[in-house]
């Protein structure tokens, strides 16, 4: 069996039964699309639409490119825009398109130990975080999250790398486990805010460091190119991103709420 059939397999094993001669996609993303629930809502709306069933694996952003890079999806939809034209220059996908944004919010316990509740600069918390040695959680793990987490450090003049496995804990993991274990520490973390809605286990951890035009959090969706990949699905790929980006899709993204709270917000290109 190879990878791809592999991966559909897994993709197929936790999706909703579909008849052998159904036309189907596999779209490797992200897992907070897939946390959020986001996805439970889009693709049964796309599926009556076009008779196309969406297999989805969701991974972090870094793992589903290069999981796309090794011709294991038809679609690849994730959140490190930097990475995704990087994809698209290296040849593996046809283009990429804007698809959605949100953002990003920094996390952490009620007694703030760092001082940072209130703050609007990202960057000016987590230098403060460093400063105090407080108990920070890090995905660790490449995914967009972490990609954004890495560029917030930048600038601030501490090295997080110094002191992991001190204060700065890399999880290796998603964002529903890295939650788990800042809300068990007692520490910081970085996640976006749909992934945080969605979360059960919040305890008395809540949001503290929001609205800095840097956590901006932009999605993006791009066809695996089928001169790399022919196994590629070109038509039913594209049928699918042709409806995320068109009206029916974006309105579904728009009416997308976690107790009544919009969390994902449409800006395809007209």
């Amino acid at each position: 069996m190879t990878f791809r059939a592999l991966t559909l397999a897994l993709a197929l094993c936790c999706a909703s039964a579909t008849s052998a001669d159904t036309p189907s996609i596999l779209v490797q993303s992200t897992t907070s699309t897939a946390n959020s629930g986001l996805y439970d809502n889009l693709l049964p709306r796309f599926t009556e639409a076009t008779g196309i069933a969406v297999n989805v694996v969701a991974v972090g952003t870094g793992q589903a490119i290069r999981n796309a890079q090794n011709c294991d999806a038809d679609v690849l939809l994730v959140h490190a825009k930097s990475a995704e034209e990087a994809f698209v220059a290296a040849g593996y996908g046809v283009s990429r398109q804007d698809l959605m944004y949100n953002d990003f919010v920094i996390v952490g316990p009620a007694d703030d130990p760092a001082g940072v509740a209130g703050l609007t600069d990202a960057g000016a918390a987590l230098s403060r975080i460093a400063e105090a040695e407080a108990l920070f959680a890090s995905r660790g793990d490449d995914s967009g999250t972490h990609k954004k987490e890495r560029a917030l450090w930048e600038g601030t003049g501490a090295d997080p790398d110094a002191a992991s496995g001190d204060w700065y804990r890399e999880t290796g993991s998603g964002m529903g486990a890295t939650l788990n274990a800042a809300v068990g520490m007692g520490a910081y973390t970085l996640t976006d805010r749909a992934t945080w809605l969605s979360f059960g286990n919040k305890g008395d951890v809540a949001v503290l460091v929001e609205h800095d035009p840097a956590l901006f959090n932009q999605y993006g969706v791009i066809l695996v190119s089928p001169d790399r990949c022919p196994d590629v699905k070109e038509e039913d790929g594209m049928a699918f991103i042709d409806w995320l980006t068109g009206r029916d899709g974006q309105s579904a993204i728009a009416e997308f709420t976690i107790d009544g709270t919009q969390v994902f917000f449409p800006n395809a290109p007209e």
